[in-house]
């Protein structure tokens, strides 16, 4: 069998199969990427037979073999029924094994939603829990609700945590230093954490949380230049530029609701003034519905979102003075990276639908292709970042989460995440 060289890029033979990381690599790190590969290619094309992992990945039977035992018995994959085949041996079918599950968490400065979700990206249950100005008070109740759940599903193995924080994380540390909209900077979330519940824990941008679940379970296959914007009540962003996943010094790229576009605007969380985030994140929408109705009730963003339904002046115009701004922003977003796709993310994926239009034409003007980016809108906010906190944990065992902390040893190997 041919064997594929070290350190080029692979691709998956079966139709619509979506490979997260399929770099194989060289020196000390060839026996855990092609594990990597292995975990990888079941993922996307369970179930399948040892001899096609061996044909889809390249690498050599007796390789895939040794893998595959390991996994087994590590629990990541299981056995199914044998295939019948015209001659030979009856070989026996490779897939994730349901019975492993993680304990994921998405922190919002109102918020967090605790859930427990299986290798595919299934959710088995989920729990809103109150965020207080107290880190560790919270940090305690979501340790509680993900005990409970370790008590109501006993039958299954949880493999580690995931925490999904609208801020970003030190690479080398593992600690918030940058979260505006939380302030829960220096307070050691993941050492918390795994003393409460004596399991790895792994935290991670929303944005990037979320662009990681559309790699991972594979929805954005083909993109190898793509943008996620998070627009809740922050603005972040994870870029995607030529098939690798950008951190940058310290895990700090993506910031792009705190570039300032009006020097003179409103005061940002961040300390600067007239940031994209003033403008275009759900707090400015409110903001500008409470201006234009001061006398009006205090109102949440879905309610808003009725109430422009209900054909509101008041509301209509908030909404649309924030997809206009949410356009402006992206088409300068557009103009740095010429991002082939941006995903949208968070709560405006709630309104999309109905202001498209407007963010996708302040966007594209004056496009120097003159046409612009694709867009699509991932939905559930909440959803897109619980299955990011999970494709996290996952990772653990992949190249994205090697190379991150890696380059927090100052070792630089590479990100990839071919299509």
């Amino acid at each position: 069998m041919k064997r594929t060289p070290a350190n080029t890029k692979v691709a998956p033979s079966r139709a619509n199969a979506q490979l997260a990381y399929v770099e194989v690599g060289s020196s000390e790190l060839t026996r855990d990427i092609n594990r990597d590969i292995v975990l990888e290619y079941v993922r996307a094309m369970q179930p399948i037979s040892r001899v096609d992992v061996a044909r889809a990945s390249g690498l050599q039977p007796s390789t895939v073999s040794s893998i595959v035992e390991r996994l087994l018995e590590e629990r990541w994959i299981r056995e199914s029924s044998m295939v019948k085949t015209a001659r030979g041996r009856r070989p026996t079918l490779l897939s994730l094994n349901d019975d492993m599950v993680f304990l994921v968490a998405d922190i919002r400065p109102n918020q967090a939603i605790a859930a427990v979700v299986d290798l595919s990206g299934r959710f088995l249950e989920r729990q809103i829990v109150p965020v207080c100005a107290h880190p560790e008070t919270t940090i305690q109740s979501i340790a509680s609700v993900m005990r409970a759940f370790q008590a109501r599903h006993t039958d299954k193995t949880f493999q580690g945590v995931g925490v999904s924080v609208p801020g970003r994380v030190d690479l080398s540390t593992d600690e918030m230093v940058f979260a505006p909209n939380l302030q829960w900077q220096a307070f050691p979330m993941r050492a918390r954490l795994h003393a409460l519940l004596g399991l790895e824990v792994q935290l991670e941008n929303d944005a990037t949380a979320s662009l990681l679940a559309e790699l991972w379970f594979g929805r954005i296959d083909g993109v190898r230049n793509a943008v996620l914007v998070t627009v809740s009540e922050g603005i972040g962003a994870a870029i995607l530029a030529d098939g690798r996943l950008i951190a940058g010094r310290d895990g700090l790229a993506g910031e792009f609701g705190h570039i300032s576009i009006d020097p003179d605007g409103p005061e940002c969380g961040c300390g600067g003034k007239g940031c994209w985030e003033v403008f275009a994140s759900t707090t400015a929408a409110l903001r500008t519905y409470r201006e234009l109705q001061p006398s009006g009730a205090a109102v949440s963003f879905v309610q808003l979102i009725a109430l422009a339904m209900d054909e509101d002046p008041s509301a209509r115009a908030a909404l649309t003075q924030q997809a206009r701004a949410i356009g402006q922003g992206l088409h300068l977003l557009n103009a740095i990276m010429s991002p082939d796709l941006i995903l949208l993310a968070g709560d405006v994926s709630l309104f999309y639908d109905v202001y498209r239009d407007v963010i996708e034409a302040e966007c594209r003007a004056g496009a120097m292709d003159g046409v612009g980016p694709r867009f699509v809108s991932v939905g559930d906010g909440d959803m897109s970042r619980l299955r990011g906190a999970a494709a996290v944990v996952l990772q653990r065992h992949s190249g994205y989460y090697r190379a991150a902390h890696m380059r927090a040893d100052k070792r630089s190997p590479t990100t990839s995440f071919a299509r």
